[in-house]
This record gives structure tokens, C-alpha cells and sequence, in this order.
């Protein structure tokens, strides 16, 4: 949906923006976040969106990449949260002794429970700036162009981060060992 005149936001446009991606913009945030706090952020993400609709320029891109860069910036504001979550996984994960498995079932969840591991460490690894491009393209199915819209940069720096982010996943990924803090 791409807005012509948001700064004269009514509560019905506002109400036709939040019909329209509210819960796509959710299920992205839940990804990303728990569930109760995807539910704050997106009520949080429509409530700036008000207070800022006069600023809002219609020429630098759609409405939802406008909303996905409100949300995306709150959620900077549990990163660190996030960060620390991803870590704090990692090194449980790391000091869980994993018996050998005495079946297929059993050895397919440990290989599952060690990837997720490695997973985890590698999202907490990235830069704040890579993992939002990243996680925009992956979760949200965002565009690089897209991603570049909510986050207000430009096209070739986001698909930069995102190839970066990337590369840097494969290669934590290709390690046998998980790494530790």
C-alpha cells in the first residue's frame, strides 16, 4: 500500500495501514522477539506511526516499509536483550553433555539441537546493522530494496550487510566446533 498524503492521517487510513500489515508485520516481530513482545511492539510500532505521521514522506517509500523501519528501530531497543538471549543459549547448549544418541530419531535432534546452537551464536555474533537485513529478508520477506526502504539506507549498503551477514553465517555454520564466550 503506498500512502500520497499520510500527513493528513486520519484514523481511518491509520486503521486500513494497521488492517493491512499488522499481522504480517507480527508474525515478523515474533520471529525475531517472543510473542507478548511482538504484541507491544506492533501496537507500540502504530502509535509512533500517529505521532510521526506528519513526517512521513510519501517520496521515499511505501507505507509498510515505513512501518517495518518504525518496528525495526524499537526492536533495536531490545537488542541487547536479544543478544544476550542468542549467547545465553549458545553456552547452555554448550554445556549440555549430549550422550550418544541410541537411535536415528535421537541422533537427527542432537545434530538439530547443535545446529540451532551454532545458529544462535552466529545471529548474536552479527552486527546489529547486518542481523536487521538479514532477519528483514529471512523473516519478513523483505527485498533487499525493501529492507534498504524500512531501514533508510540505500540498496547496494543493505545488500552489502546482507551478503556479509550471510557469508558470516556459512562460515559459522561450516565449523565442527560451537564456539563459546
Amino acid at each position: 500500500m503506498t500512502m500520497t498524503g499520510l500527513g493528513a492521517l486520519t484514523a481511518e487510513v491509520l486503521t486500513l495501514l494497521y488492517e493491512t500489515h499488522a499481522k504480517a508485520l507480527h508474525r515478523y516481530l515474533a520471529r525475531r522477539l517472543d510473542t507478548a513482545t511482538a504484541d507491544d511492539l506492533v501496537a507500540e510500532t502504530f502509535l509512533q506511526a500517529w505521532r510521526e505521521r506528519a513526517k512521513y514522506d510519501t517520496t521515499r517509500g511505501t507505507a509498510r516499509a515505513w512501518l517495518y523501519g518504525i518496528a525495526t528501530n524499537l526492536m533495536r531497543n531490545h537488542a541487547r536483550s536479544e543478544v544476550r538471549g542468542l549467547r545465553a543459549l549458545a553456552r547452555e547448549h554448550a554445556r549440555t553433555v549430549q550422550s550418544a544418541p541410541a537411535d536415528e530419531t535421537a541422533a537427527a535432534r542432537v545434530d538439530a539441537a547443535n545446529e540451532a546452537s551454532k545458529l544462535a551464536d552466529a545471529l548474536a555474533r552479527l552486527r546489529v546493522a547486518e542481523r536487521d537485513v538479514l532477519l528483514l529478508v529471512a523473516l519478513a520477506e523483505f527485498t533487499p530494496a525493501e529492507a534498504a526502504e524500512a531501514l533508510g539506507i540505500n540498496v547496494t549498503t543493505a545488500r552489502t550487510r546482507l551478503h556479509r551477514a550471510r557469508q558470516n553465517l556459512r562460515e559459522a555454520l561450516a565449523t565442527k566446533e560451537i564456539p563459546h564466550d
